[in-house]
């Protein structure tokens, strides 16, 4: 065991009680709710580290070098001037920081869509903006050699060779903390664009392709609550696990800013196009398999609140299932283990201290394991909160979460969970 590490029952059993006695301070270390599982922080201060969403590959094949972002300031947004550095963590070798490279196109919340590139043992991709354009960089960390797409990416397909995004000028302009800043949306005064959208890329050519509008979206199907001056705009893709098909939110704002949600689905050509979930209520979502789809939107049955609702991959979302009700969390970050018998999750800040709790849930049993229970200080909202968004590694035996840490601010955590599942 490392000399560094946050480890061990009877420390993790001390933590736990201080963290559910005390206020949120940004001084408590994260305590695990199982004595059992190991915790520690495997980045340190006085920079800042963290690695965004929950849906991309942040370990690579072997589960020993962890992708992760740097920055030296928190709690406000970034400016055209501000550049992160792009690194990875050395699991075997005392959690050692190895630079990579830096980003000038980035968000609190998801960073620079910061991955592994799937199919390769070296190769990561992030994007960056270079001029008056939001571009891809990929590199192998063994080589070092990189080489530039002159287009930002989203989510990459499976086959490592190709990936969709979406128009992050416009997701900067209606909803900051998701974009990126440097360049205006050249479309803010359309409501409704034909000519900003979803964009195939080649990742071997560079070549980008126009596959879907967000007018022709928006004029598919029913749009819930239409009002005048509602502002349309597409955020989080994510290709199927096969990558013929993939999942973006079509989303629309009000002038009083709040906004609604239709889950929607296409081909990888952009055809065939799906409105999955269409009452206007749909959050985070991961695909379980080619054909259906975990989301979190309204209950169905007339109760009130959200839920977690297995949908097919279908107009209207077919036989549609809720999982977990009443354990389950229902706004957490959802990600499915190998073999899809267990779901791993987290929730938002709770109760007085504030405290996140990422945890696993078994579909057959109902069971439920919480990981830790993370205090989040009251400075860490809004854009620049911290939510934890656990990723898995490839074997599932480990998961990494952003969380601040004894007053070093946002820090990689990694938590062991071989064994439980």
């Amino acid at each position: 065991m490392k000399k560094h590490s946050i480890h061990r029952r009877q420390f993790i059993a001390n933590q736990a009680a201080l963290a559910l006695a005390a206020y949120g301070s940004p001084s408590l270390a994260a305590a695990a709710a199982e004595p059992s599982i190991p915790v520690r922080a495997i980045t340190r201060g006085p920079k800042h580290h963290w690695f965004g969403y929950y849906d991309k590959l942040q370990f690579d094949p072997t589960n020993r070098f962890v992708l992760g972002m740097q920055v030296d300031f928190e709690h406000r947004s970034p400016t055209v001037n501000d550049t992160i550095k792009i690194g990875m963590v050395d699991l075997q070798d005392d959690d050692r920081w190895i630079e990579l490279g830096e980003s000038k196109a980035w968000g609190w919340q998801q960073g620079c869509m910061l991955q592994w590139i799937p199919g390769s043992d070296s190769e990561i991709i992030w994007n960056d903006r270079i001029g008056d354009r939001f571009v891809a960089r990929i590199m192998d960390v063994k080589t070092r050699e990189t080489r530039i797409i002159p287009h930002a990416i989203y989510t990459v397909s499976p086959n490592g060779k190709e990936a969709v995004t979406a128009d992050f000028r416009r997701i900067n302009d209606v909803r900051p903390g998701y974009g990126y800043v440097g360049l205006p949306d050249p479309y803010a005064d359309d409501l409704v664009p034909n000519d900003s959208g979803i964009v195939r890329i080649d990742l071997t050519t560079g070549e980008g392709i126009p596959i879907l509008s967000i007018a022709d979206v928006a004029r598919t199907g029913s749009i819930p609550n239409e009002q005048f001056g509602i502002k349309h705009y597409f955020n989080h893709l994510l290709y199927n696990p096969d990558g013929s098909r993939f999942v973006v939110l079509h989303r629309w704002r009000y002038p009083n800013g709040s906004r609604l949600t239709r889950i929607v689905t296409a081909t990888r050509d952009g055809e065939d196009v799906r409105i999955v979930c269409d009452n206007g209520y749909a959050s985070h979502f991961i695909w379980r398999d080619n054909r259906h789809l975990l989301s979190q939107s309204r209950h169905f049955d007339g109760n009130e609140g959200w839920g977690n609702f297995l949908f097919e991959d279908v107009d209207g979302g077919g036989d549609v299932h809720e999982i977990g009700r009443g354990v389950l969390n229902y706004a957490g970050h959802l990600s499915y283990l190998p073999g899809n018998k267990w779901i791993l999750n987290d929730t938002y800040p709770t109760g007085k201290t504030r405290m996140q709790t990422p945890h696993l849930y078994e579909i057959s049993s109902g069971r439920r394991i919480d990981l830790g229970h993370f205090p989040l200080p009251p400075i860490y909202t809004g854009e620049w909160r911290v939510d934890t968004h656990p990723r898995l590694s490839r074997d599932g035996k480990l998961v990494c979460i952003d969380s601040p840490h004894e007053d070093q601010g946002r820090q990689l955590h990694l938590i062991d969970i071989d064994g439980l599942t």
